[in-house]
């Protein structure tokens, strides 16, 4: 079954994120929500000027993270480094994100996604704050 075809359909919720084709149903349906969104979408929108290439890695990051595959190169803080967000920002994504992945999954791969999404939220946050702060 092709993930794609899945986007509404009942058939294809409440199982976990078995492949790469969950992934990128995960990923796409999320950023898609972020772009509508009145908080995050002209932060997203205003920094992403090459989508298919932010998927891309998205896909390879995500896949790194559940999969324990070798699929993601970079830095993922540093692209956030200067972006002018607050507390408020990384709520609204991790609700957009535990939402989109609710609608579809559930099972352990899910629980870790919502899990792993928390901690890089908290982390990054932490570090911007510092960062602000202290001047470095």
């Amino acid at each position: 079954m092709n993930a794609y075809l899945c986007y509404s359909k009942p058939a294809c919720m409440n199982k976990d994120i078995n492949s790469t084709e969950d992934i990128r149903l995960l990923v796409d349906t999320f950023y898609s929500e972020i772009q509508k969104d009145s908080l995050l979408g002209g932060i997203f929108t205003g920094v992403i000027k090459d989508w298919p290439k932010h998927l891309e890695k998205m896909y390879g990051f995500w896949q790194s993270i559940l999969f324990s595959e070798d699929t993601y190169r970079g830095q993922s803080f540093e692209p956030h480094r200067h972006l002018p967000v607050e507390r408020k920002h990384f709520d609204r994504w991790l609700a957009l994100w535990s939402k989109t992945v609710d609608a579809y999954f559930s099972g352990e791969r899910a629980e870790e996604a919502k899990n792993r999404a928390e901690k890089i939220a908290e982390v990054f946050w932490y570090k911007i704050d510092y960062l602000r702060n202290n001047k470095v």
